[in-house]
């Protein structure tokens, strides 16, 4: 899952999107408000784990403006305050569901896990491309003779080249996917990993092809 977190406690951030990349998602890290809404009206993702108190447009706004256009992405929202008037303002916004500060990373996890069914969203959907299948649930990429061992980053790579199949997709944003919004590292991080895909695809009839300066496109060769 590409998993949205907008949290300016730079630490409690750091910690979600490590303990949630570990688990093999892909996270962009937002720390205000504003920002946040431009990005998830130009980007979109699968789940957001969204603080309500945020400098410039406090999560609640955030949220308002997600519902308002029609914006159904499940909605895990996160505060230090605890008390019933805060939760019913939440969920009356739109939230699917609510966490008080402090909480364990296994409860977020769980709730993370909750959401994703309770929505029904269809993650297990087999991708296909030529021979290669990608398992959106068990994030795999292989054939039908078995797995390709692809690393952490060149999965994250190429799951996002596959949602933009057919288009070309900027440097910046394969970098955000990889890496998550806001990580000091250059757009050039990214030529290395599409280098080593490349080359892993090739055999398979799978080539990405390069519009110089631009970004990347995946097609078949």
């Amino acid at each position: 899952m590409r998993i949205v977190i907008v949290e300016d406690n730079e630490g409690l951030a750091n910690a979600i999107a490590y303990r949630l990349r570990d688990r093999g998602h892909s996270t962009d890290l937002l720390a205000d408000g504003r920002e946040a809404a431009a990005h998830l009206t130009a980007e979109g993702a699968d789940l957001v784990v969204l603080d309500i108190n945020l400098p410039s447009m406090d999560g609640i706004e955030v949220l308002r403006a997600m519902r308002a256009r029609g914006d159904g992405t499940p909605v895990l929202m996160l505060t230090a305050r605890g008390d019933t008037a805060d939760r019913v303002r939440g969920l009356d916004a739109g939230a699917d569901d609510y966490l008080v500060k402090p909480f364990e990373m296994d409860e977020l996890e769980a709730r993370i896990r909750a959401l994703s069914r309770r929505r029904d969203l269809d993650y297990g959907v087999t991708e296909t491309i030529g021979p290669l299948r990608f398992d959106r649930q068990a994030r795999t990429l292989g054939t039908t003779d078995g797995p390709l061992d692809l690393p952490r980053r060149e999965l994250a790579l190429f799951e996002c080249l596959l949602e933009g199949r057919g288009r070309l997709v900027s440097k910046a944003r394969l970098t955000d996917h990889v890496y998550g919004v806001g990580a000091d590292v250059d757009d050039t991080a990214i030529e290395p990993h599409v280098s080593r895909l490349r080359r892993r695809l090739a055999p398979h009839g799978v080539t990405i092809k390069t519009a110089r300066g631009l970004g990347y496109m995946l097609d078949l060769a």
